[in-house]
């Protein structure tokens, strides 16, 4: 089997600084990582850079070095509030590293001014050459596919898209099938991983399913094979599996070979709903 060019997501080991990320990553197998530009909670861990200073260029060094790439940064949260504007330097510090796109949370209860900062957003991406990906979670203000895709469409900027996290996905009842309408210029990227077949239902277990109960793609019961079959074939994915209970590297070297199984699987046709790889 070919392997795929796959990404790592920061979350997988948010532990790692960007250069040991870049080194764990390289040394499993991955062809790119996500980095954490932005906290995802207040006080949340982070790892901002600056172009111009040595730290940015350690990291640059230590990318050439290892022949990773950046696919994206996170994570940017568009709260009623937003400063837009602000984020011209870490887009300016992304593109710099070579990154693909930005990904943003919807947290906003007004769908139009939520698709307006994101249209503006969108702008401020553009001439850094990034994409602006907007993930839908379960417990945030844009917590479901339909959210997700009437704020890009209203948006109707050319690099407005959606991520599309299988836990996400299944756990707001979305199914594979609803992605098959969806124009594929929507639809760049995923995030793939696994997780048990019981739901949570309280608002704090589902965040902490999502931020440190996940399983190995292929070891649990989301219907990974229907989603690689409705995203389009150039589909960008990557692996967030974020699973304290295994040592850094061991949980890195896990998810790249539980996921080379997975798309081998698919490949030859011998993946089947609720199995396991």
């Amino acid at each position: 089997m070919t392997r795929p060019v796959l990404g790592l997501a920061h979350l997988t080991a948010l532990e790692l600084s960007p250069p040991a990320l870049v080194t764990e990553a390289a040394h499993a197998g991955f062809a790119s990582i996500g980095l954490r530009f932005v906290p995802a909670t207040a006080g949340g861990p982070a790892y901002p850079t600056r172009v111009g200073t040595e730290a940015h260029r350690a990291l640059k060094q230590v990318l050439a070095a290892e022949g990773v790439r950046v696919s994206d940064i996170e994570f940017i949260q568009l709260t009623p509030d937003i400063d837009v504007q602000a984020f011209a330097g870490v887009f300016e510090a992304a593109a710099d590293l070579g990154a693909i796109s930005v990904i943003v949370s919807g947290d906003d209860h007004d769908p139009a001014r939520l698709a307006a900062h994101f249209a503006e957003l969108c702008d401020l991406a553009l001439p850094f050459g990034l994409r602006v990906d907007l993930e839908f979670m379960r417990w945030r203000a844009i917590g479901a596919l339909p959210q997700a895709l009437a704020i890009v469409r209203q948006a109707g900027k050319s690099n407005g898209a959606i991520l599309v996290d299988a836990l996400h996905l299944t756990r707001s009842g979305g199914k594979a099938g609803d992605l098959i309408s969806i124009p594929d210029e929507w639809l760049r990227a995923a995030q793939i991983c696994d997780a048990g077949a019981d739901a949570p239902t309280t608002e704090a277990a589902i965040i902490a399913e999502a931020r440190a109960g996940r399983l190995p793609p292929g070891g649990g019961s989301l219907p990974l094979g229907e989603l690689l079959a409705a995203l389009p074939a150039d589909a960008f994915l990557s692996v967030e599996m974020p699973m304290p209970a295994l040592e850094t590297r061991a949980r890195i070297a896990t998810a790249f070979e539980a996921t080379l199984r997975l798309l081998d699987r698919y490949a030859r046709g011998t993946m089947r709903p609720g199995q396991r790889c």
